[in-house]
C-alpha cells in the first residue's frame, strides 16, 4: 500500500504538471524507493555500510596506532566468526575520538572510539562491547533503519516535487533526506540495542570469554557521571546502563553463571594498550 501510495502521488504530480520534471529528482527518486523496498544483498547492503562509515569517518578519524588497530581487529573476527554471518567482510577499527562510544554499519563495519577503548580493564569487556555491535550487524538493525528513512525520504520527494510546481519554499523538506546521519545522531529504537545486547552476550560466551564483560563495562558507564560530556552522544542514542544491566540480568537469570571469568585476558590487553594514554 504504501508503495502505490507513493507512485500513485508521483504519476499524479507528472499529469497535473505543465512544466519539465528534472530528470535527476525522478532518479533519485527511482534509487530511493528500490532502497526503501527491494531486499538488499550483500553487495548493496556494503555500499550502504560503506557510505555509513564514511559518515562516522567524517566525524572522527581512525586513530593512528597500527598495534591496537591490529589487536582490535583480531579481537573482533574472533567474535564475528561466531556469529551468523561469519563469512561478512568484517572490518573493526578505533576511532581517534575521546568519546566514549561505538559504532556498527551495514556490511560489517564495526568501530570503537579511544575515549571507550581506554576505560576497559580487559579483553573480556573489549569483546562484549565488539560483540553487541557485531550483534546490531548480524540483525541489520541499522539496515532496517535506513531503510525507514529511505520511505520518509520518497513521501518527502514526492510532496517537495508537489510544492515546487506552485513555486513553494520547500527547505523544510530537506530535513527528512538526513539518512546516516540522522540515525547515528538519534540512535537505534530501545528493542534494537537490548537485542544487541543479547546477541553480544551469546558470541562473547561462544569465543571464549566471560559473557559478563558487557555488564561490566555498563557497570563502569553507570558509575560515571552522566554529565560528563564524553557521555553525551553515547546517553543520547542508547538506553541508561542501569536498564540495559536489569535487562541483561533478567535474561541471563545465572544461566552463564558457569563461564564467568572464563576468560579475560587482562595481561594481554594490559600488553596490547599499555602505550595508550590513559583518560
Amino acid at each position: 500500500m504504501i508503495i502505490r501510495a507513493a507512485l500513485l502521488l508521483l504519476t499524479g504530480i507528472l499529469l497535473s504538471s505543465c512544466k519539465t520534471i528534472d530528470i535527476n529528482q525522478l532518479a533519485s527518486a527511482s534509487g530511493t524507493l528500490k532502497q526503501a523496498f527491494v531486499p538488499t544483498g550483500e553487495a548493496e547492503e556494503s555500499d550502504i555500510g560503506r557510505e555509513a562509515a564514511a559518515v562516522l569517518l567524517g566525524a572522527a578519524p581512525l586513530l593512528q596506532d597500527e598495534q591496537v588497530q591490529v589487536y582490535v581487529n583480531k579481537v573482533g573476527m574472533w567474535l564475528a566468526l561466531q556469529s551468523d554471518r561469519p563469512d561478512l567482510d568484517w572490518r573493526f577499527a578505533v576511532l581517534d575520538d575521546a568519546d566514549i562510544n561505538a559504532f556498527a554499519a551495514p556490511g560489517g563495519y564495526v568501530f570503537i572510539t579511544k575515549g571507550l577503548l581506554a576505560r576497559l580493564r580487559n579483553e573480556s569487556e573489549l569483546a562484549g562491547v565488539l560483540a553487541h555491535e557485531i550483534g546490531h550487524v548480524v540483525a541489520s538493525h541499522h539496515l532496517v533503519a535506513i531503510r525507514k528513512q529511505a520511505r520518509l525520504k520518497l513521501a518527502g520527494m514526492a510532496v517537495q516535487l508537489a510544492l515546487e510546481e506552485r513555486g513553494t519554499d520547500t527547505r523544510q523538506l530537506q530535513a527528512l533526506a538526513g539518512g546516516a546521519k540522522l540515525i547515528y545522531s538519534r540512535g537505534l529504537d530501545r528493542k534494537d540495542e537490548h537485542h544487541a545486547d543479547r546477541i553480544g552476550v551469546v558470541l562473547a560466551a561462544r569465543a571464549g570469554y566471560d559473557p559478563y564483560g558487557l555488564v561490566t563495562v555498563l557497570q563502569t558507564l553507570e558509575r560515571m557521571n552522566p554529565q560528563a560530556g564524553e557521555l553525551g552522544l553515547l546517553l543520547k542514542t542508547h538506553p541508561k546502563p542501569a536498564e540495559r544491566i536489569d535487562q541483561l540480568d533478567r535474561l541471563m537469570a545465572r544461566q552463564l553463571d558457569g563461564l564467568r571469568n572464563s576468560a579475560l585476558g587482562e595481561d594481554r590487553f594490559r600488553q596490547e594498550l599499555a602505550h595508550l594514554s590513559n583518560p
